[in-house]
């Protein structure tokens, strides 16, 4: 039943100017954790800034402009990308994301045809739990080596964020990574920490630096096991932000067609060089905080993306930003991540006395954490991946059901 307060909200943003306003507003909610992949990955932020804004509008029109959502970079995917660039380089590693896209479609005509019950049965929280803990462990030392680059700001940011994260209330609350980022900034300027050269020699209209995929059969299967985790994460958003506005999102457009929407914008980051599409937990947050649920203010959002995307000076501003900064809000947000997955058993009820759940969670940690490779010639599965499709052969194979998972999500 949808709220009296929900449709007055609606109709009062008749007004173009103040829905533009609040659009520019909700881009701010996600702008910190949309840049802070690609900067992660070493790749053009500005690349990732349009592929979000136009993966968003894509988003919208697969799913007939109904759902209040804004998709941006995936923090479920640095890990994996990182680690295929180093073995396919990453026009290689575009070609395992796009195919992450095609798989996104692939779930989306599964649940069409016979609905959640087998997702559900496929990936339980015994799985899924493990699994995002790994996505977070996996890059905790690579937070560290940026860190200490310089402690001092490194500390000074992941107290910032913790301070907000833990003490603040409001519209302040939601963005924590970019408020952290922006203290950490300053403090480095005022120290003569970062040279704006950059900034001064780039112009003011610039094209992203797009990069051309290449397909690579193994890179492909490489990445292709990673879908787990963000697509368990997308049916937990999916609920999450239809509670918000007080809608069935998942009936209406459909879940098939909320994933599917996701999938393509996937898919069209990859063909363009962009870290993977997720919708975000920290817009769901703000639409929450201020009952703003007019999908027309998240495409405004998704525009004000893709310009912010042509301005060149904005891409060099944010490639000055010092390497200590980047890995002192890393400290927090990958051990964030890795919390994430031990609430999803913790809320799943998940019983650890019995021993074939010990076990699922102990191997898939295991070889996640501990970096475990399959390889074949020119084939190899590794990390996340492999751990993943081992977590589900062992609990479909061992016997006694685990609790389904009833949604989760990733922090971006």
């Amino acid at each position: 039943m949808k709220s009296t307060e929900n449709k007055t909200l609606i109709k009062s943003f008749t007004n173009p100017y103040k829905r533009t306003l609040v659009g520019i507003q909700f881009l701010f909610v996600a702008f910190g954790a949309t840049v802070l992949v690609p900067l992660l990955i070493d790749i053009d932020p500005a690349v990732a800034l349009f592929t979000a804004g136009v993966g968003t509008l894509i988003f919208h029109i697969i799913t007939k402009g109904k759902v209040p959502v804004f998709l941006g970079s995936s923090f479920a995917f640095i890990a994996p990308i990182v680690a295929a660039t180093k073995l396919y380089g990453y026009p290689g590693t575009l070609g395992g994301l796009i195919a992450v896209g095609l798989v996104y479609g692939i779930v989306s005509a599964i649940i069409k045809l016979w609905g959640l019950k087998v997702i559900e049965k496929i990936f339980p929280s015994i799985v899924v739990g493990p699994v995002i803990m790994i996505i977070g462990l996996s890059l905790a030392s690579v937070g560290v080596d940026m860190a200490k680059s310089n402690w001092p700001i490194a500390l000074t940011v992941l107290a910032t964020a913790i301070v907000i994260v833990v003490f603040s209330k409001g519209l302040i609350k939601l963005i924590p990574i970019f408020i952290a980022i922006a203290v950490g900034y300053i403090i480095s300027i005022i120290i003569g920490l970062v040279d704006f050269s950059s900034v001064n020699e780039a112009a003011w209209f610039a094209l992203p630096d797009f990069t051309t995929p290449e397909f690579n059969w193994a890179a492909i299967i490489y990445m292709i096991p990673v879908a787990v985790a963000p697509i368990i994460e997308h049916i937990g958003d999916m609920y999450a932000i239809g509670g918000v506005a007080e809608k069935e999102f998942v009936k209406d457009p459909g879940l098939h067609r909320t994933l599917l929407g996701d999938g393509v914008a996937t898919a069209f980051a990859g063909f363009l060089g962009g870290p993977p599409n997720t919708t975000y937990s920290e817009v769901t947050g703000a639409v929450a905080l201020t009952k703003i649920v007019d999908p027309r203010v998240l495409r405004i959002a998704a525009v004000t993306a893709i310009v912010f995307s042509l301005v060149g000076k904005i891409s060099a501003l944010l490639k000055t930003i010092p390497s200590a900064v980047l890995g002192g809000i890393m400290l927090l947000l990958f051990g964030m991540i890795a919390s994430i997955g031990i609430k999803t058993l913790v809320d799943a009820k998940t019983d650890f006395s019995k021993t074939r759940n010990q076990v699922i969670v102990s191997i898939i940690l295991t070889i996640g954490i501990g970096g475990a490779q399959i390889s074949y010639g020119n084939f190899s599965l590794a990390g996340i991946g492999l751990a993943s499709i081992v977590g589900v052969i062992l609990n479909l194979i061992l016997p006694n059901k685990s609790t389904p998972i009833k949604g989760s999500h990733i922090e971006e």
